[in-house]
């Protein structure tokens, strides 16, 4: 074993976190989509909900909302931003031992969210769920993280600092306050706690958190490692880097503002709701000049894709996100909002963006890199990449489909009136009517789990396949 991490230790860059990470990514990846199809199948038929309440769907949904946004993505965050500025700044991390504190420390975050959502300690706050000790646990590792990313940009061997390491530096430093500010709490007990906020006030600075979590740790960190990736697989510099500095500072001056679209028609003020909308709309602009950029990156490397999957996992993640990031602000406009909010709609508005963007650029960098910091000359099957993306990219558009259609008859089931000035439907009637969509839903989600499991194997035999591997420095530089 000791002949084996001697092999692939890099002379200069630590690649040891970094393949920590990735490998994580890919078994997270599993368990938090086991859950999500686990779910879906319990809102299609009920009676999967077992008498134990540790697997009822109230305990099991954040559990997985947890496992896919901070477990799976953000162990891809943590590969591609560890590997990503150490190749761009030319230098090693600053320091190993913290690299190391922080894989460790984040493992231990996901295996307490892992004990402790199931039971039901739980802040009931979206995306913010865990309790005040693992919450200081996230703030330590969190803080480590930053010293060693922006430690390693100032020790860089270069003048320039490559737009994502902008990205991710935005990221980094956006859910830090965000986690913070949010996440203020007066602990009750050692398992309980209640926010220091209270009535409107909590839900709009939960929104504001919920919102800029998807805008920053799901968008920002994200477009770091297309900024990255894309180039490098398609071989092609990026169409425009002027473009891309005027997409870092558009998207992180107005993505902040966007969290109370998720609070039409409450108690928030009205001024607040409309500067939510108004900021939503703006921010369609950055959002697809972003995409824009990473598909014109492709200018003269089209033919790729007829050969490369990899590189047609990357592409396709970016027409996900720009759909995702036209939908968004359509639903922020209150008219709009009265007939999608609080329906399926907004669920396959979510997943969108979640496996069509995040989980596909995610699983095309881990496929660009896992041969990389395996010494390997390429992964053990390109035929088994190509399965895996028509598994995810069908299994996807089954899964968002079926909640548009369920979301759009909810919407429309709610609002009918009779004459008499009653209701048409009972909810009741809408439920049953979303059947066949749920069904679908589980089908959708059940081949992109699927497709994971092609990925695990395929990612097992490339680091135990014994080929002749080419020189570490020779693959570092690919």
């Amino acid at each position: 074993m000791s002949e084996l991490n001697a092999a692939l230790e890099h002379p200069t860059y630590n690649y040891k976190v970094v393949r920590q990470f990735a490998i994580m990514t890919v078994v997270w990846g599993i368990v938090g989509m086991l859950v999500g199809v686990l779910i879906a199948a319990q809102l299609a038929w009920p009676q999967l909900n077992p008498g134990l309440e540790w697997l009822h769907f109230g305990r099991l949904r954040p559990l997985h909302t947890n496992a896919v946004i901070f477990a799976f993505g953000g162990c891809a965050l943590f590969a591609t931003s560890f590997y990503v500025v150490q190749r761009t700044c030319q230098t090693r991390l600053i320091s190993d031992k913290l690299a190391a504190a922080v894989f460790w420390g984040w493992q231990l975050v996901i295996v307490a969210a892992a004990i402790t959502l199931p039971l039901g300690l739980t802040t009931s706050k979206e995306y913010a769920e865990l309790e005040w000790p693992i919450d200081i646990l996230i703030t330590v590792i969190w803080v480590l993280y930053a010293i060693v990313f922006f430690g390693t940009i100032a020790k860089r061997k270069v003048h320039h600092i490559y737009v994502a390491n902008w990205f991710y530096g935005a990221f980094i430093i956006a859910v830090a306050i965000l986690h913070i500010l949010n996440s203020m709490e007066v602990p009750v007990s050692l398992t309980k706690s209640y926010s220091v906020y209270s009535g409107t006030v909590d839900a709009m600075v939960q929104w504001w958190y919920g919102h800029n979590a998807v805008g920053f740790f799901l968008t920002a960190g994200f477009l770091g490692m297309m900024y990255y990736f894309v180039p490098k697989q398609a071989e092609r510099p990026v169409y425009s880097y002027r473009l891309s500095i005027v997409h870092f500072w558009a998207l992180v001056a107005v993505y902040i503002w966007a969290g109370p679209h998720h609070l039409h028609y409450t108690a928030l003020p009205d001024w607040a709701q409309s500067l939510g909308m108004v900021m939503s709309l703006i921010l369609l602009a950055p959002s697809w000049g972003g995409m824009i950029n990473g598909i014109m990156t492709l200018s003269g490397a089209w033919h790729k894709l007829r050969t490369d999957p990899i590189l047609r996992f990357l592409v396709v993640s970016l027409s996900f996100y720009g759909m995702s990031t036209f939908e968004g602000p359509m639903m922020s406009i209150k008219t709009v909002n009265a007939l999608s909010h609080y329906t399926d709609w907004t669920i396959g508005h979510v997943h969108s963006g979640a496996l069509g963007w995040v989980a596909m650029i995610s699983i095309g960098s881990m496929y660009h890199l896992i041969p990389i910091l395996f010494n390997k000359e390429r992964m053990y099957s390109v035929d088994l990449i190509n399965v895996h993306f028509w598994m995810s990219t069908i299994g996807t558009v089954l899964y968002i489909a079926s909640m548009w259609v369920n979301g759009i008859m909810q919407g429309l089931m709610w609002r009918a009136y009779n004459q008499d000035g009653t209701l048409t439907y009972s909810f009741v009637e809408s439920v049953a009517a979303s059947y066949p969509g749920y069904v679908v839903r589980v089908l959708g989600g059940g081949i992109f789990f699927a497709g994971m499991l092609v990925m695990a194997y395929n990612v097992y035999m490339t680091t135990r396949r014994d080929v002749a591997a080419q020189p570490v420095a020779a693959a570092s530089a690919a």
